[in-house]
């Protein structure tokens, strides 16, 4: 902890990983600045050295700031008085794990890109390192920034759609349709290879989005699932489309498809969940709306904005009604209530509204246990219905 932290200054933050060309990194920068609740002042930007330091003084960062690797990044910034206040980890998921290991062990607060980790052993022992040192780590499920998912999440915990029965969940892409990871595009190429990107690979990737958004949504915990694994793309290591049934605790249902091959889709992240009272429908697409279907009445388009919105949902309204928002929005929502757990935490105090109900290391726990179900359930010959270590 940092002897002259105050609320009131923006907090240090330092990058590990999201140099020249990595596009999650440079998201995460924007969403940091977004509320000036950040600012980028360290960083070990890349594999190769001498271009992580060409490009931290693009940026615009102090030469003594800018890093060979995360281990000369840790011992410099633990000598310095204006030490970074948190680490963002924007590199590869093998190599999650011994980074954030290594930044929590020294006494620093982490935000760390999903999954957690690459293995479900590195998951169980990252998330008790974090609840041993004390220490702040936050997980960017981006989905779960949105205020019209805050809005959902309100709806039904509330009691507005009734006993929930039905959840569908789905997130198609087609950016992996053919063998790109094979055509040097590099960022297909480790998320094809089980040693860096882990035991899953769309349902890793994406899936594991829509797994976080379908719970964090309808506020139910995952009894077990089955699940049906594909690789359509010939010669690649890991699934490229994942079709998953599950049963929630108290008899709720539940479809999740996620897929990198279905052509035609960006991104299209769709939740629906069907109540006994009503019904509720988010697409990504159209991201500012909700879709609310009520029993033997009239169905209603909510929108981001509106009179009588939740408080949830109103902290994370940056515009006004008509004036979009969207995913680096979203982003930006996480970085704030991320700021806004770690000033409370060291006030000794419950966060505002922004920094309740965001994705900490036991969510990542979760995607990585549930990733390690679904292989487990298709690989095996029954196809069992199976429940995650964490859920």
């Amino acid at each position: 902890m940092t002897s002259n932290f105050t609320s009131q200054r923006p907090l240090r933050l330092g990058m590990v990983g999201g140099g020249s060309g990595a596009y999650i990194g440079n998201i995460h920068r924007i969403a940091a600045r977004q509320d000036r609740h950040w600012n980028l002042v360290a960083g070990a930007f890349d594999v190769d050295a001498a271009r992580g330091h060409a490009f931290a003084a693009n940026e615009g960062l102090r030469a003594e700031r800018s890093y060979d690797d995360y281990r000369a990044m840790i011992a410099g910034e633990s000598a310095r008085e204006d030490r970074i206040d948190a680490v963002a980890i924007c590199t590869p998921n093998f190599t999650h794990f011994p980074i954030a290991k290594a930044f929590l062990e020294a006494g620093f607060d982490v935000i760390c890109e999903k999954p957690l980790t690459a293995t479900l052993e590195d998951a169980i022992a990252l998330e008790k390192l974090v609840r041993e040192t004390g220490r702040f780590m936050g997980v960017t499920y981006t989905y779960s920034g949105y205020p019209m998912i805050h809005e959902a999440r309100h709806m039904v915990s509330t009691g507005q759609l009734g006993t929930i029965r039905t959840i569908q969940v789905e997130y198609p892409l087609e950016w992996m349709a053919t063998a790109i990871e094979s055509e040097g595009n590099a960022q297909a190429a480790w998320r094809t290879d089980p040693k860096k990107n882990g035991r899953g690979g769309s349902i890793g990737d994406i899936g594991t989005h829509a797994y976080h958004l379908a719970g964090f949504v309808s506020g139910l915990k995952l009894d077990s699932l089955t699940a049906d694994l594909a690789t359509f793309v010939e010669g690649r290591a890991l699934d490229d489309n994942a079709h998953v049934m599950l049963r929630y605790e108290g008899g709720a249902r539940g479809l999740l498809w996620s897929s990198q091959v279905a052509l035609g889709s960006s991104n299209g992240v769709r939740l629906r969940v069907f109540g006994d009272k009503a019904s509720l429908t988010w697409f990504q697409e159209q991201p500012n709306e909700l879709i609310h279907a009520r029993l033997n009445s009239r169905t209603e388009i909510i929108k981001r904005g509106a009179d009588g919105l939740s408080e949830a949902a109103k902290v994370r309204t940056r515009t006004p009604p008509g004036h979009p928002e969207g995913y680096l929005e979203a982003f930006a929502n996480l970085y704030a209530g991320f700021a806004e757990a770690i000033r409370a935490k060291h006030d000794e105090r419950q966060p505002t509204a922004i920094g309740r109900d965001i994705p900490t290391a036991y969510d990542g726990l979760k995607g990585v246990a549930f990733v390690d179900a679904v292989v487990d359930s298709t690989a095996a010959e029954d196809q069992p219905w199976l429940t995650p270590v964490a859920v």
